[in-house]
């Protein structure tokens, strides 16, 4: 039972880096090994003297580690399960910003098992790669635990066509036309005459007008509130600083994966110092009409979750993993964003009531997660609204 001795050794090291301790003084008893997972998740807990979350949802984690089967088969199953319980958020327990007990055990226990699976079971298991990557290096397991290396797509910036690809391609439909025009038989020549004829001379019968096809307004009124309309991208605020001439605004420089940085307003000055907001991840609509506030150009908008009374208002967290300047998906929803949003329209003002946080902290839409390569959106605001 070598195996389930090392599971142990390994919760061992996992739970007293988590918690700040010397995982071989005198603080951890010397016969820990000899209880279950259970037992010593309690043992290395107490001698924390930390105020941990000892709740049935972490037990149940901690079950889950006690029961995970050695033989890799069987492993396999357990691994399928826990995939498709993070398949719609980002950690096992808690908002992401910092790891639980729960997601440190289980990551000591299944980590060796990880690292042996043949590479077409890893295939099948995305969520559990993206959870483990994170957990590593927001824990600063690697050099503790052999890193466990996850392939990421690489973010390609959308191709605009030059002046000249784009004359190009009128010439090649003007020419393309010109030939169409020219195989035209006399006959159809003499068709489309008469047709122009009596539209001139107001030869016409009674017109039916065009009935739309059934369902077409509610397709209509679905695409004024699909979030596909916006353009939401990974960001990070570089540099932020006070509004010259509006205590409430701060103003960001934010890093989408552009060769220039945007400049954004926000009314964050309550809740954020600049200091605290610099470096931070941030989902931002890249989308709105630019424009100044207070005479001051803004290109953007921070999405930001608020509770209830607005007494707490924070923007939202795009994961570690996520690539800077990717586009947040939405599971099953497709389209193409705008490319400018209309003001008019009230785009944004249709689709902003439909966005939330669940009770995880995880943002959606209609309850649809904010997905990134590196797992949800999040914040630490539960059922918080977000605008």
């Amino acid at each position: 039972m070598a195996s389930v001795d090392n599971r142990k050794k390994s919760v061992v090291l996992a739970l007293s880096k988590h918690l700040s301790l010397d995982p071989v003084s005198s603080v951890i008893p010397a016969d820990s090994l000899d209880g279950d997972i259970k037992t010593l998740y309690l043992n290395i807990t107490a001698a924390s003297g930390q105020e941990v979350n000892h709740s049935d949802e972490v037990l149940k984690w901690v079950e889950f580690a006690e029961s995970l089967p050695v033989a890799l088969d069987a492993c396999f199953e357990s691994l399928k399960r826990l995939n498709d319980e993070l398949s719609g958020k980002s950690v096992l327990l808690g908002n992401g910003l910092k790891p639980s007990e729960a997601d440190v055990i289980v990551f000591s226990v299944i980590h060796s098992s990880l690292i042996s699976l043949p590479d077409t079971n890893k295939e099948n298991l995305p969520h559990v790669f993206r959870w483990i990557d994170y957990i590593q290096h927001k824990q600063a397991f690697v050099g503790l635990f052999e890193e466990i290396m996850l392939q990421k797509p690489e973010f390609e910036p959308p191709v605009t066509k030059s002046v000249d690809v784009v004359e190009s391609d009128l010439k090649s439909n003007k020419t393309e036309q010109s030939i169409k025009n020219a195989n035209k038989s006399e006959a159809d020549i003499s068709k489309d005459k008469k047709k122009a004829e009596g539209k001139s001379t107001g030869d016409t019968g009674p017109t039916k007008a065009k009935a739309k096809p059934a369902g077409k307004d509610v397709a209509e009124k679905e695409n004024e509130v699909s979030v596909s309309l916006l353009n939401i991208q990974v960001g990070v605020i570089r540099k932020a600083w006070k509004h010259p001439s509006a205590d409430s605004l701060l103003v960001e420089e934010i890093d989408v994966g552009e060769t220039k940085l945007r400049q954004v307003v926000s009314g964050l000055a309550k809740y954020f110092s600049p200091d605290e907001l610099t470096n931070r991840r941030v989902a931002l609509i890249t989308n709105v009409k630019p424009g100044k506030l207070r005479d001051v150009m803004s290109q953007g908008l921070v999405l930001c979750a608020s509770n209830e009374d607005h007494t707490t208002v924070e923007p939202l967290l795009p994961p570690e993993g996520a690539k800077i300047g990717e586009h947040v998906s939405f599971a099953g929803i497709d389209g193409k964003p705008e490319e400018v949003l209309n003001p008019k329209k009230k785009q944004l003002e249709k689709i902003t009531p439909h966005l939330f946080t669940d009770d995880n902290g995880v943002a959606t839409f209609k309850g649809i997660p904010f997905m990134t390569s590196g797992g949800p959106c999040t914040s630490s605001i539960s059922r918080a609204t977000i605008k």
